[in-house]
């Protein structure tokens, strides 16, 4: 048993808490190999090389006619030798004939041109080109999309449909990614109810369990949920125990603080080691670290509004480096406050905000109360607006911008 000896006292940056979080995760090694059509949110483990081009053959961009730029008559009347559609493969084209072709169709051998149908015009069983070709007009050349050899999705990617549909057109069927993670929930207090459940005097809904199920599941995660643990200080260990036999990571949501009464906090302290970081964030400044047993451990503020921004912006990136993946922190965006701040803050706020146009320009603006303790500003926000310490904000100033749907996916 090991307990973290942190100073306490001084606030560590955002930055400095990431990265210790980030340079202590071990990603999983584990891996299997899957159907392409159940890879959705699924991290590669091997890169997809191509075996093919892509197109396989040439083929044209238009509906219209293949021709041979350099066996045209002067008139441009030619008349129509073969019709090739879609899946066909036509014979070698005639010279000064034209065969009727489509969309992605294969150009038959001896035509290197197509021209479009509305440049056309029939004229009896005959066609009169209205322009003269140029060599390589609307013909797509077999591998314009892909060469064989080449690396489509690289190992790290997190699978979605923009990579699927580029492995199919491979032909690759299966591919190899890493295992899930099992992630288990921990929330403790005999005044916690399910929804569903009658709340009565002292007992409050357990939204922040839904709040990070919903957020794990969509991280592709498998979630683990013991129930709601009693205070009871022999019932904590043994369901932190077997959470943590059972699981890649437990993480559990308040009441793991300096000094604090909680069973949690020396239920971990038990098992494994417990790392106790005060960052210079808002909201969420108290957040815990460790391991109980081999398993590690993320120890998320109590409040509802403050689990939701340190999952996004601490525990995330976190868990994406376990899944594997080689993006693991969201995109941030230049837009315009929407709002002032002239009292200087010594940690750095991450604002539910709304974005808006103003004169072409985004801007965004805190949405309802950012109290820590209020989630509902969550649903009328597009993402999180990062507010720097140490710093007095005008409207106009630029500032960073997370929006949700990369912090979420």
């Amino acid at each position: 048993m090991t307990a973290c000896s942190c100073d306490y006292d001084r606030l560590m940056s955002f930055n400095v808490g990431l990265q210790r979080l980030l340079d202590s995760a071990k990603p999983v090694t584990e891996t299997e190999t899957v159907p392409l059509e159940d890879a959705a949110g699924r991290v590669l483990a091997a890169d997809v090389l191509s075996t093919i081009a892509v197109p396989p053959a040439a083929n044209s961009a238009m509906d219209g006619y293949a021709v041979n730029t350099s066996a045209l008559p002067e008139s441009l009347l030619v008349p129509v030798s073969q019709r090739i559609a879609a899946g066909q493969q036509g014979t070698r084209l005639e010279p000064g004939t034209a065969a009727r072709i489509f969309t992605g169709s294969e150009i038959p051998p001896g035509a290197d041109a197509v021209i479009m149908q509305e440049q056309t015009r029939h004229v009896g069983e005959d066609i009169q080109l209205l322009m003269l070709p140029k060599v390589g007009d609307h013909i797509r050349p077999a591998g314009q999309d892909i060469q064989p050899g080449r690396c489509v999705v690289k190992q790290g990617t997190k699978l979605d449909g923009r990579h699927l549909g580029v492995i199919a057109s491979v032909g690759v069927a299966n591919v190899t990614v890493y295992r899930r993670l099992k992630v288990a929930i921990l929330t403790t207090g005999d005044e916690l109810v399910l929804p569903g459940e009658e709340a009565g005097p002292g007992k409050i809904y357990n939204s922040n369990y839904f709040t990070l199920k919903g957020l794990l599941e969509r991280m592709g995660i498998e979630v683990i949920f013991p129930g709601i643990i009693e205070d009871d200080p022999q019932v904590t260990l043994d369901a932190l125990a077997s959470a943590a036999q059972r699981s890649d990571l437990v993480i559990s949501s308040g009441g793991v603080s300096v000094g604090e009464e909680d069973h949690v906090k020396a239920a971990v302290e038990s098992l494994g080691e417990l790392m106790l970081w005060r960052l210079a964030i808002k909201p969420g400044k108290p957040l815990a670290y460790g391991r109980v047993g081999q398993t590690p451990f993320i120890g998320l503020p109590g409040n509802p509004a403050a689990v939701l921004v340190t999952f996004l912006m601490l525990a995330s990136p976190y868990i994406k480096t376990m899944q594997g993946s080689s993006e693991v922190l969201p995109k941030r965006y230049t837009v315009k406050s929407g709002y002032e701040r002239t009292k200087v803050v010594a940690r750095e706020e991450f604002l539910r905000a709304a974005l808006s146009a103003q004169d072409g320009e985004l801007v965004a603006a805190p949405a309802h109360s950012q109290s820590s303790g209020v989630l509902s500003s969550s649903v009328m926000s597009d993402g999180l607006l990062v507010i720097p310490a140490e710093q007095a904000v005008a409207v106009g100033d630029p500032l960073e911008f997370i929006p949700f749907d990369g912090l979420l996916g």
